[in-house]
């Protein structure tokens, strides 16, 4: 089963000879700690400094790891993914404001892409981000369970109408919402509010979508009593399974604040939590839905035998595989060809207000044991396959 992976003419069939030597470029270049530094503090500066870097941005780092400006654009990537039978996953990839504005922008971009959704079999899911909805520090006072004023109790109840906004019109259109993680800080309190909503729509059928961060200890723990809760409740749990995207700030603030940190211990420790979740929600598959959005291919290996053992069929409508667009072709491509559930997480939204995603993924395939070099890996083999 293991050398599915290592099919590389499937991996990058949808790329041109241009397009796999960008990949080649661009790798190279992250797979350098000291120019991703130097190269992030340059970009920031171009993009506050106002200077014309759009266009370079766009025709290198943005077009490899995004699918467009707006949602329109990013349908000609869409289509060709699908060719393949790779489905796509469009998220809004402006990150978190401090006001209200650019809140109740969100908040119509990702009502816009519902119904965008809606017709497009390509497109079985829509996404938003907690901090998308909510300002940060409102989030965190709720989360430490402080006392808020007047108006932050209003602008909390803004908060949840966006959610429940959200969540109505997935379910009246019929289209799964996955909901993104954020750090352990404010989490719980962005935990409780899908928790109210999977309450409120996941009765017949799972619709809304949480996220584990499986690199923190407590997950599984904080999974069973949840499927104690919609046991007793009646309602049935999605969730996207990654391991996480704040390893460092999560240590950092547990350190500095003098707490337990909620990281696990090491890398094995992370891998066998995330194991331990899958196997608990797979033993659970009538009232739970795995979205496992996960670059690493022991993970998908895992999952696949049990799907075998257990006589799943590939394409069962509770199991996804899902990885960004832009990195693990190999994994993606692969399974689709086998007929799994696949979608690629397809970013988009103005170049400036990508930046900082941008960076983050720059920034996290560095920090990522093996991940570029395996990336690097696999495209020279493409490249020698083809000579090029």
């Amino acid at each position: 089963m293991k050398s599915i992976f290592e099919n590389t003419a499937t991996a990058f069939a949808l790329k041109t000879d241009a397009e796999l030597e960008r990949a080649y470029f661009l790798f190279k270049m992250i797979s350098i700690e000291p120019l991703v530094k130097i190269g992030t503090a340059m970009t920031n500066f171009a993009i506050k400094a106002h200077l014309p870097v759009e266009g370079l941005i766009r025709a290198t780092v943005f077009d490899h790891f995004c699918g467009g400006i707006n949602e329109k654009d990013c349908m000609p990537v869409v289509d060709k993914l699908y060719s393949k039978g790779v489905s796509s996953v469009l998220d809004y990839s402006v990150e978190g404001k401090d006001s209200e504005d650019p809140l109740d922008d969100a908040l119509e971009m990702v009502l816009k892409v519902l119904d965008f959704v809606k017709e497009k079999e390509a497109i079985p899911f829509a996404v938003f981000k907690p901090t998308g909805y909510g300002r940060i520090s409102l989030f965190k006072k709720v989360n430490a369970g402080k006392e808020l004023t007047e108006d932050e109790t209003a602008e909390w109840g803004r908060v949840v109408a966006r959610y429940d906004k959200t969540c109505k019109k997935a379910f009246d259109l019929d289209v799964a919402l996955l909901i993104d993680g954020e750090e352990s800080w404010i989490q719980d309190a962005a935990d409780a509010l899908a928790e109210e909503m999977m309450m409120k729509y996941n009765k017949k059928k799972i619709v809304v979508f949480n996220t584990l961060q499986l690199y923190r200890w407590d997950r599984l723990d904080y999974l069973k009593k949840l499927e104690q809760k919609a046991s007793k409740e009646g309602f049935k749990i999605g969730m996207k399974l990654v391991r996480g995207a704040y390893m460092e700030k999560e240590n950092e603030r547990a350190i500095e604040k003098g707490y337990p940190t909620p990281i696990c211990g090491s890398k094995q420790a992370t891998d066998e939590n995330f194991d331990m979740v899958v196997a608990y929600m797979m033993n659970h598959l009538e009232s739970m839905a795995i979205y496992m959005g996960t670059h690493n291919e022991l993970s998908c290996f895992k999952l696949m035998e049990l799907m075998t053992q257990n006589t799943i069929a590939p394409n069962h409508e509770n199991i996804w595989f899902g990885q960004l667009y832009g990195m693990s072709d190999h994994i993606s491509f692969n399974l689709a060809e086998r007929g799994y559930n696949v979608s690629k997480y397809l970013p988009f939204g103005p170049v400036r207000d990508v930046m900082p995603y941008l960076i983050r993924r720059a920034e996290e395939n560095t920090s990522v044991a093996g991940q570029t070099s395996r990336e690097l890996t696999l495209i020279k083999q493409e490249r020698k396959r083809r000579k090029i």
